[in-house]
């Protein structure tokens, strides 16, 4: 694992970290944007995501959102959101030297991705996972499942058997796990974007990738059908374990490295057209 921690500084001041893989290889990097509570590196490196791209050729950045990771958190709510962080993916191309690159998000960072594609040309080819029709119809991800108010009070309660019983429980219980900053969090979780994303516009390449029984994934195909050419893959899983399932990994592969196999409805889960 990569443990050399990289920083550049975005559009606003704030530094935000990320990690780079297989550096000896040319070519458009592909960046990768993780969830919600985690980072790069234990959404993307830990589930073997991150070896097998390197594996297949490329050079790979994972980013720390802000707010997550090794980024900046700062106190300013004004500062959190998606949006300002597909900024944040635009100033990591600017610092890699990417004249084109290719983008990967989970859940959050499935969120980021779809706008980045609304307004970023260089994104070459993309994989949206994690989400499902909450980006259509909500903007973003799909409060309907843990509404925002029930997460951000888990965050906030200073003794987690207070919020034992919400179902918001396990976002306390995964911030714990890892050590975040938990404050930082909740300011993410009430700036999340719920504005319309203009889905129709996008002209990259993009595949859109859930786990079967993922409730914050559901109807992947509702956002599928909405983006112009989209190619929906439902692996297994659910929201925490679907990237750690081998057909996650190769879907991703084959997608950002447009090597298609022939029975790639095999070796990815359910590839298919979203039309």
């Amino acid at each position: 694992m990569n443990d050399t921690v990289h920083t550049f500084t975005s559009f606003d001041g704030l530094e935000i970290a990320y990690r780079l893989w297989g550096a000896e290889h040319a070519g458009p990097p592909v960046i990768l944007h993780h969830g919600f509570a985690v980072n790069g590196v234990a959404n993307w490196a830990m589930p073997g995501i991150v070896d097998a791209l390197v594996a297949s050729g490329r050079r790979v950045a994972a980013i720390d959102a802000r707010g997550h990771g090794a980024s900046a958190k700062p106190q300013d709510i004004a500062h959190y959101g998606e949006a300002n962080m597909s900024r944040d993916v635009s100033t990591l191309a600017d610092t890699l030297g990417a004249a084109e690159f290719d983008l990967v998000g989970y859940s959050m960072g499935g969120v980021v991705t779809a706008i980045t594609l609304t307004r970023e040309p260089r994104v070459r080819r993309a994989v949206i996972s994690g989400v499902g029709a909450g980006v259509v119809e909500l903007g973003g991800l799909d409060t309907r499942a843990v509404p925002p108010d029930l997460v951000a009070q888990a965050l906030t309660a200073d003794d987690p058997a207070e919020i034992a019983d919400s179902p918001a429980a396990p976002f306390r219980m995964l911030a714990d796990a890892i050590g975040a900053d938990r404050h930082a969090l909740a300011r993410q979780v009430r700036a999340a974007h719920s504005a319309p994303i203009p889905l129709d516009t996008i002209t990259a390449p993009v595949l859109v990738l859930a786990g079967r029984d993922d409730p914050l994934a559901a109807r992947p195909e509702v956002l599928a059908t909405a983006i112009p050419g989209a190619r929906l893959t439902v692996v297994d899983g659910d929201h925490l374990n679907a990237v750690r399932e081998p057909a996650f990994s190769r879907a991703i592969v084959w997608w950002v490295n447009d090597a298609e196999p022939a029975d790639a409805a095999d070796s990815a889960g359910t590839a298919t057209p979203a039309r």
